[in-house]
């Protein structure tokens, strides 16, 4: 009776009960401070949204007849924020492992692809939309192949949609100490793990470039050869061995970073990017030296050791920037992706100066996934995916009045802003 309970407030839950939708048209943004993240800053100008993408931008620009104006007069208008790493869309209620489907049965599972899992009704989408985070990576999670990660707009009726272009293989590297606080292992029992993981790893690595191999050379003589055995496995990885998918290597502990960056540089991994990377403030060089992009957070999270500085999470972004690190935010959550502009502001006011902290859930990340020509700054011709606000986006006090996303104008609407105007303007006369 309580499971049966528990789906029919679920169901209640995803119903759209009467939301306004997102629109389209032709819209003018007019008087606005516009800040393009890439080409500067333009003051009292004009956006001109058209068949969902930027037509123009500047002063005294020209409107069409059927423009929508929208007086931005004391607001200012950033490109929307991209958080490179949660579970939305894959998750919704945490104690219900019946609205969870990011974690999958299995070690190996790269052929997984989120995008098949993306619920676009949940409920957690428009909280997040509406605190001008736009775009979101939504990443499975477990084993040591768990999936491929998928990059999603907020916008949209189904997973296909919502897709921007971007999708890349997880790897969580075998770890070499332990697990967190509460693991009791012994020393040798932990030893013996990490090298057990790091063998079934290099043995999965070695048949996906001789599948790779054998798939090629089937592929050079058909008439010759014999098509390989199809392993779904392996068919998503010869992809990232080719480099046409990139790896995405979960990583956090500072000897953990060096042995991944090793294991990549050994196997001349085309495409990688880091996630996490807790402790990469304290290998910082070592990360800049390989080149190698990285995926940082959480920000608001604790030390990874005991005796380590309370702040070194909220530090870690600017130290990474600092050694010459390109760097990403993430939040890693589900139901709280909308606090990713405090990860940011936390990050700033650890180091990270804050125009870098900006192009850290914008253009950085845009560029990291390869989904600049449309999406992470407001040039001419990209995706209108945009926010408009009252003040600086990383301060709490911070009002967002607008969203655009691929040139939708989004409800202001939730299921947190219906509650609070419900109560707020609650009828006393229903109190007995």
């Amino acid at each position: 009776m309580n499971l049966l309970l528990s789906l029919l407030l679920l169901v209640s839950m995803l119903l759209p009960d009467g939301y306004p939708k997102p629109r389209k048209g032709t819209f003018a943004l007019t008087h606005a401070r516009i800040v393009t993240v890439t080409n500067g800053v333009v003051e009292n100008g004009t956006l001109l949204i058209k068949d969902g993408k930027i037509a123009a931008i500047g002063v005294d620009i020209p409107l069409p007849e059927d423009a929508e104006i929208i007086d931005c007069s004391g607001l200012t208008i950033y490109p929307g924020f991209i958080d490179s790493g949660t579970r939305l869309g894959l998750e919704e209620i945490g104690s219900l492992p019946e609205t969870q489907d990011d974690d999958e049965l299995g070690e190996l599972t790269p052929h997984v692809r989120a995008l098949t899992a993306i619920n676009p009704n949940s409920v957690l989408i428009p909280v997040t939309r509406i605190s001008g985070v736009t775009t979101v990576l939504s990443m499975p999670s477990n084993g040591l192949f768990p999936g491929t990660a998928a990059l999603i707009n907020l916008v949209g009726y189904t997973p296909d949609q919502m897709y921007t272009g971007f999708e890349g293989v997880l790897l969580n590297f075998p770890p070499t100490g332990r697990r967190g606080r509460f693991d009791r292992r012994s020393e040798e029992a932990i030893k013996k793990a990490a090298e057990r993981a790091l063998k079934q790893l290099n043995d999965v690595w070695e048949k996906a470039v001789l599948y790779a191999r054998i798939d090629s050379a089937y592929q050079a003589q058909p008439e010759e050869g014999r098509m390989p055995e199809f392993i779904p496995p392996m068919e998503s990885l010869i992809r990232v061995v080719r480099g046409e998918l990139p790896l995405i290597i979960e990583v956090n502990t500072a000897q953990d970073i060096v042995k991944a960056i090793s294991w990549v540089k050994e196997r001349h991994i085309q495409r990688v990017i880091f996630t996490g990377v807790a402790e990469g403030w304290r290998v910082a060089d070592k990360l800049a030296e390989a080149g190698i992009p990285c995926i940082v957070g959480p920000v608001l999270s604790l030390p990874t050791r005991a005796y380590d500085r309370y702040d070194r999470p909220y530090a870690n972004a600017g130290l990474l920037h600092k050694a010459g690190v390109k760097i990403a935010l993430r939040t890693m959550e589900t139901e709280n992706v909308r606090n990713l502009p405090f990860h940011a502001g936390f990050a700033v006011a650890y180091g990270l100066p804050p125009e870098e902290a900006l192009r850290a859930v914008t253009i950085n990340p845009a560029e990291i996934f390869g989904v600049d020509d449309h999406l992470g700054s407001l040039e001419v011709g990209k995706s209108a995916t945009l926010f408009v606000v009252d003040g600086d986006p990383f301060e709490t006090k911070t009002q967002v009045k607008h969203v655009f996303i691929d040139g939708y104008l989004i409800p202001m609407v939730s299921r947190q802003t219906r509650l609070y105007e419900e109560f707020l303007h609650r009828n006393p006369g229903l109190v007995k």
